[in-house]
């Protein structure tokens, strides 16, 4: 499977989505470093929102084979610049998150991400997981493991630890 970095401002999602891909319970996890997970790394927001902070974010690329921009689709504003993912020799994937939200506007996230040079996109929540196994597909290489996902996020919540995804 592909390793993939997940960056965008806090409260993006990014925590919640790698919990979504993993197959675990949603919880609230305040991420305070970046974290190396088995084919995930987990991002603080601050990173992406600090200019000096942004600077280790673009190294920490070098360990990913997949870029994963965050948005969440109730953000009021974009971090990213038009074509930033010009600077990166990564393949970018932009991803709209928390798209169950009431004050969702997704289509606004998703033409910030596709400005910011993505042209692939696609629109998940963790919490229903809406769009959660077109994500585990892409990342999906030749050889990898069929790959299950609950449908919902009751279904994620009772599996038993020994029918996981294991990313």
């Amino acid at each position: 499977m592909k390793k993939i970095i997940f960056m965008g401002r806090t409260g993006a999602g990014k925590t919640s989505l790698m919990q979504a891909l993993k197959g675990e319970t949603i919880t609230y996890h305040k991420t305070q470093y970046i974290n190396h997970y088995d084919v995930v790394i987990d991002t603080p927001g601050e990173y992406a929102e600090n200019a000096s902070l942004g600077r280790a974010l673009a190294l920490y690329t070098y360990e990913a084979d997949v870029v994963g921009l965050l948005a969440g689709a109730n953000e009021q504003y974009t971090l990213y610049p038009p074509n930033i993912t010009m600077m990166c020799n990564r393949e970018v994937i932009g991803i709209v998150t928390q798209i169950d939200r009431e004050d969702a506007n997704p289509a606004l996230a998703e033409s910030w991400l596709r400005n910011a040079g993505c042209k692939t996109v696609y629109h998940v929540s963790s919490v229903t997981g809406e769009g959660i196994p077109q994500i585990l597909e892409h990342l999906r290489e030749p050889g990898d493991p069929e790959i299950l996902i609950g449908k919902t996020a009751k279904t994620r919540k009772t599996t038993s630890k020994t029918t996981k995804n294991k990313i």
